[in-house]
């Protein structure tokens, strides 16, 4: 993620930019859907490139049973997908209040609310449950000591076999977010590349 809105960076939990609600269609895993989006939002034109890189290349793994953990949804892309395509349970959070609203909104629209929660945390502050996936396009501009927080402590919150798949640009730091995964989880990989953009997927936290 790298994006600004209207001067002000979408990771602040309570964007003052004025309104500027758009609609569009977008096809993910294989599921129309519907999005609102609003200004102080990230990507509210269309669904970034590295989502799409990023679900993609997950749509293609196996997971094991629990809940899936949408860390830092905004309105919504990853989490309305997953529940919609895989008829699994999803936590959506995110700091960004107006994103949270909207990613309400967009899981009545694409009729999974009975699958999701939608609740506001900064980085895994509210987050109690342990999931068999987590799912994370980190915002890069929010600086590293935040991305590596949610990358380095997913160990605190996945399932036994769970796992946290990442999407990072290579110029971004796609290459220290790996080593910063292989610093705490014994399985780490590269599960797909496209356009600059590397997928990661850790599994099975160390010991110690």
């Amino acid at each position: 993620m790298t994006e600004k809105t209207g001067g002000q960076q979408y990771f602040t939990a309570d964007p003052t930019a004025e309104h500027d609600y758009q609609q569009f269609d977008f096809e993910l895993l294989g599921q129309r859907l519907h999005f609102q989006t609003d200004a102080g939002v990230f990507s509210k034109k269309t669904i970034d490139f590295g989502t799409r890189v990023m679900l993609s290349a997950a749509a293609e793994q196996e997971y094991v049973a629990g809940k899936i953990l949408d860390l830092g949804c905004g309105y919504g892309p990853v989490g309305n997908a997953v529940a919609k395509a895989w008829g699994r349970e999803v936590d959506m959070v995110d700091v960004n209040d107006r994103a949270l609203e909207l990613a309400k909104g967009n899981c009545d629209r694409n009729g999974v609310a009975s699958l999701t929660h939608v609740f506001q945390s900064s980085i895994y502050d509210n987050v109690v449950d342990r999931y068999a996936l987590i799912l994370v396009n980190p915002p890069i501009r929010a600086g590293k000591k935040v991305v590596t927080a949610m990358l380095q402590e997913a160990t605190k919150h996945l399932v036994a076999g769970g796992a946290i798949v990442a999407v990072l640009q290579k110029k971004q730091g796609a290459p220290s977010a790996q080593k910063n995964l292989e610093a705490v989880f014994d399985d780490v990989s590269v599960i797909g590349k496209k356009k600059g953009y590397f997928v990661l997927m850790a599994k099975h936290p160390k010991e110690g």
